[in-house]
């Protein structure tokens, strides 16, 4: 969405890169255990996944883009998401989220739902959203949003990722914990 691309780049915190979907020919459902390689330098299934794991690696911040599809967030979305398993490259980082329908809803389930995926991901999902419902009245001509909220929306937006993005980055730095799933697994090991 050229909208939120223009946005981000005038606020100044960010250096804007956009990871389209369409651009990223990801396999679907091919990540496994089976596939990865060495896990201590992972290949993955495919090169692609590889590169993909390390685009979100090197990145310190997350807008995602969605539409609602049956009341959920479309699949090649989720499987983007879920081929990051082994990298854990968005572990620890914040992702927004804007999204748009034809409908009345602004993709407000698809965000819900991401958002619970995201913590799974260990990623820090932000309560600032940006929902356009009936986005094909959404913009002007200029490509400006019609409605004062809809920008103020992403401002605000905007300045809470900048915040997190630093916040987290420090703590990245100081030191990071094992992901809590490897801690419970040594815990009960440890137990006997």
């Amino acid at each position: 969405m050229p909208w939120v691309v223009k946005t981000a780049q005038a606020h100044g915190k960010f250096d804007v890169e956009v990871a389209d979907l369409l651009d990223w020919k990801l396999p679907i459902f091919a990540e496994h255990a089976g596939t990865i390689g060495d896990i201590n330098d992972p290949t993955y299934s495919d090169p692609l996944v590889k590169a993909w794991n390390n685009k979100i690696k090197e990145s310190d911040a997350f807008i995602v883009v969605t539409p609602e599809y049956n009341h959920s967030i479309p699949g090649g979305l989720k499987n983007a998401i879920d081929t990051v398993w082994l990298s854990f490259g968005f572990r620890n980082k914040p992702v927004a989220f804007v999204g748009y329908s034809v409908g009345v809803s602004g993709a407000i389930r698809a965000i819900e739902h991401l958002a619970n995926v995201f913590v799974e991901a260990d990623a820090v999902p932000l309560r600032s959203t940006v929902v356009l419902p009936e986005v094909q009245e959404a913009f002007g001509a200029d490509g400006e949003p019609v409605k004062p909220i809809t920008k103020a929306s992403l401002d605000v937006q905007l300045d809470d990722l900048a915040w997190w993005s630093a916040a987290l980055e420090k703590a990245r730095a100081g030191g990071e914990l094992a992901p809590a799933s490897f801690r419970v697994r040594a815990a009960v090991a440890a137990a006997g």
